[in-house]
């Protein structure tokens, strides 16, 4: 496990490098990732302006600003995600946010399907989930994981699917909405839970 991590940290990128990676790709209309198609390069487009106006808009809360800026070792988020996947773009910019609060935290970004081999270790329910975010300790062993949602958007997936069998267009939009509302509070508060376990 230790080798995969620290070879994909060897490949990770900013999130700045990650947020110009995916207009340099727009810019081809081209998405992140091996797999091209119209319909994820509309996602990508959708999710990068979504992306810059989260940047400019996201508030963090007193309450999470307190837990965060109380880590004193260093840590290393390491966050899979790729350009097309509108869960990660709702997300990022929150944990970019929350990472820029403390020095000790740095985030790393790699794209999933460049690092199978990674994802494939933090596997949710059997799926190669995204985004995922793995923090490390100063010597790379795991600490936390978090994603691919935050938890209460994790139960809206959980009770659609038992009810409907599958996630549906109107289901993807409705939890669009939802994210909407929740101005990134549900990840904040998912993030203050697993800062007080460490």
């Amino acid at each position: 496990m230790k080798n995969i991590i620290e070879k994909s940290l060897k490949n990770s990128i900013s999130y700045q490098e990650y947020r110009d990676l995916v207009y340099s790709l727009l810019a081809e209309n081209k998405s992140t990732g091996p797999e091209q198609s119209e319909e994820l390069t509309n996602y990508s487009l959708l999710n990068a302006t979504r992306m810059k106006r989260l940047d400019k808009t996201i508030k963090i809360s007193d309450e999470t600003k307190n837990e965060i800026q109380q880590i004193t070792a260093p840590q290393t988020w390491l966050l899979i995600t790729e350009g097309w996947c509108g869960d990660a773009a709702q997300n990022l910019p929150v944990i970019n946010k929350m990472a820029d609060l403390n020095a000790n935290i740095h985030l790393k970004l790699v794209l999933r399907d460049e690092n199978l081999e990674l994802i494939d270790l933090f596997l949710t329910n059997g799926g190669r989930a995204i985004p995922k975010l793995i923090a490390l300790d100063k010597d790379h062993n795991v600490i936390n994981t978090w994603g691919p949602r935050p938890t209460v958007a994790t139960e809206m997936v959980a009770d659609y699917k038992a009810k409907h069998g599958a996630l549906d267009a109107k289901f993807k939009e409705d939890l669009q909405v939802w994210y909407n509302k929740d101005k990134g509070q549900s990840t904040q508060e998912d993030f203050i839970q697993l800062l007080k376990k460490n």
